[in-house]
């Protein structure tokens, strides 16, 4: 079992930018690929970004690339996104993922825990 918790949202006007981190319990989480998803209200699940457990592999949404940066540090147990030159259309709750398999995957139904997500707000 591995519990993520994430953290860093907030609000911040466009052009900013926020780091989300995202902790995780557990001795296996360096075995992990990790995501991050968004969920803007009133709108389905998206993908962001997501590093395999190595790090080796990265993958973005179009819609991020070049802004957003994800990272891990496995020794803390922790994936971070760093996210500049935030957009309003941004804002959306930003959940953590971890897939026991290892791999970089955009697909939300191949991981297999998730966090409770953290708000960002992003003013114009």
């Amino acid at each position: 079992q591995v519990q993520l918790v994430e953290s860093g949202g907030g609000l911040v006007q466009a052009g900013g930018s926020l780091r989300l981190s995202c902790a995780a319990s557990g001795r296996t989480f360096s075995t992990y690929a990790m995501g991050w998803f968004r969920q803007a209200r009133g709108k389905e699940r998206e993908f962001v970004a997501a590093i395999s457990w190595s790090s080796s592999t990265t993958e973005y949404a179009d819609s991020v690339k070049g802004r957003f940066t994800i990272s891990r540090d496995n020794a803390k147990n922790t994936v971070y996104l760093q996210m500049n030159s935030l957009k309003p259309e941004d804002t959306a709750v930003y959940y953590c993922a971890a897939d026991r398999w290892g791999r970089a995957t955009s697909i939300a139904p191949e991981y297999d825990y998730w966090g409770q997500g953290t708000q960002v707000t992003v003013s114009s």
